[in-house]
């Protein structure tokens, strides 16, 4: 049996007594990772669900795009470079992008090169471990497992908004601005086709 580690417990405590208003409470920082070689993009880290909304939960970013994707689903890969665009676009102004693959661990190749292929040069993440079910119930009740699945946090770790499906750039930026720049409550459900 995998046991997180403490400062995902916390993360994870906190959501579960946050209910709807999902947000992060203050938690130890973990031990630093060793810097990545510049040999190549930054390895695929693999993670829970509750260490990867760890990640959404630390400082620093005004608003965290978390994308949940598979290198098997077209509509992920046809979306890739408009979160890349996104984030390259508004990284200076306080975005964080967490990308999380769902292929299974024997498809790590695929998505490394993936990875590569599309010039990501920050850390990204494998789902491993846990029910399917509790997985998608922990980042939202409201998601019924379809991908891609983008969900926007507020700097505070507040989930401000959700949809299911492909999104263009401009659907993507448009949404992520208004919790960017702090105007109201999203937080919808609305499938993009």
């Amino acid at each position: 049996m995998h046991t997180p580690a403490p400062g995902a417990l916390a993360a994870l405590l906190a959501l579960s007594l946050a209910g709807a208003g999902l947000s992060c409470a203050p938690q130890p920082r973990s031990a630093d990772k060793p810097a990545p070689s510049s040999a190549g993009p930054p390895p695929v880290t693999p993670a829970t669900v509750e260490e990867v909304l760890a990640v959404v939960c630390q400082p620093g970013a005004r608003a965290v795009v978390l994308n949940v994707w598979g290198t098997w689903c077209g509509p992920c890969r046809e979306e890739f470079p408009d979160l890349l665009r996104l984030h390259r676009d508004y990284r200076d102004r306080g975005l964080r992008l967490v990308l999380l693959s769902v292929d299974f661990d024997s498809e790590l190749p695929q998505v490394n090169r993936f990875l590569a292929e599309q010039g990501v040069d920050f850390d990204t993440y494998l789902r491993s471990g846990g029910d399917d079910n509790a997985f998608i119930d922990t980042l939202s009740p409201r998601w019924s497992g379809a991908l891609p699945a983008t969900f926007i946090y507020d700097g505070s770790g507040t989930l401000r908004d959700f949809w299911e499906g492909k999104a263009g750039y401009a659907q993507m930026q448009r949404r992520m601005l208004r919790v960017l720049e702090g105007k109201g409550d999203s937080d919808s459900t609305e499938v993009s086709s």
